[in-house]
């Protein structure tokens, strides 16, 4: 299970963290709204759990943005605001709990776990494309018409990543912390790796899909276009 963590208080994080990691959760963290919104349109979380006081963006505009965007992924507003009205507020805006500061760790992991047991309202369809290429992230398959390659699960996620940011100019950084996690210690060299692997399943597939180097940037996924 994927969870984004929009939190500014910087020991809080660290302190959930740990026990949503103890918990075998995967966690994204931001510390204020604006990146908050960015994470939370470019991957899928399975949860979502939002302050409702930050920085650049507060909480309730930040929930208002992403029902806007049609993502219906469930989400706990966490705030010291505490009265009647606020959290009538929070649920009025598209929040499905509401968690009071200060909470303790294994009551947000229950409620946690109860967003997850709910049915999902709407099931978007997995399947990702983009020019002769389609993915299926549950399969972690990689396919043209003629031909379909199994990946592993990193490649998995960097073509997801790719894909749903297709055309655009993607920082390093950015992909490194889809694809190995926010707070994960991995070398820069890994990344060209992956990048490697993906670009030969490319050529097997014989797909006009490429990956382009953007030097002193990162990566852009783009299709070749066809001479006139």
């Amino acid at each position: 299970m994927r969870i984004l963590l929009v939190e500014d208080d910087i020991s809080l994080c660290k302190a959930l963290m740990i026990h949503l990691n103890s918990q075998g959760y995967e966690t994204d963290v931001c510390h204020n709204g604006t990146d908050g919104l960015s994470y939370a349109l470019q991957n899928t979380y399975d949860v979502m759990i939002l302050d409702r006081m930050l920085p650049e963006l507060d909480g309730l505009t930040l929930l208002s943005a992403i029902r806007r965007k049609n993502i219906f992924t469930p989400v706990i507003l966490a705030t010291a605001m505490d009265s009647l009205q606020d959290k009538i507020s929070g649920l009025d805006c598209g929040a499905d709990d509401y968690l009071t500061k200060p909470f303790d760790a294994e009551e947000l992991l229950a409620r946690i776990r109860a967003l997850a047991r709910r049915p999902a309202l709407f099931k978007e369809s997995p399947i990702l494309s983009y020019g002769d290429l389609c993915f299926d992230p549950e399969k972690l398959e990689l396919s043209t018409n003629e031909k379909t390659l199994s990946l592993s699960k990193k490649e998995g996620s960097l073509i997801e990543y790719l894909i749903k940011n297709k055309e655009q100019n993607l920082r390093r950084s950015l992909i490194l912390s889809y694809v190995w996690g926010a707070d994960a210690e991995v070398e820069e060299g890994n990344l060209d790796n992956y990048i490697y692997f993906l670009r030969r399943r490319l050529r097997v597939l014989k797909s006009r899909v490429q990956i382009k180097t953007i030097h002193g940037v990162g990566y852009r996924l783009e299709e070749l276009q066809e001479e006139a």
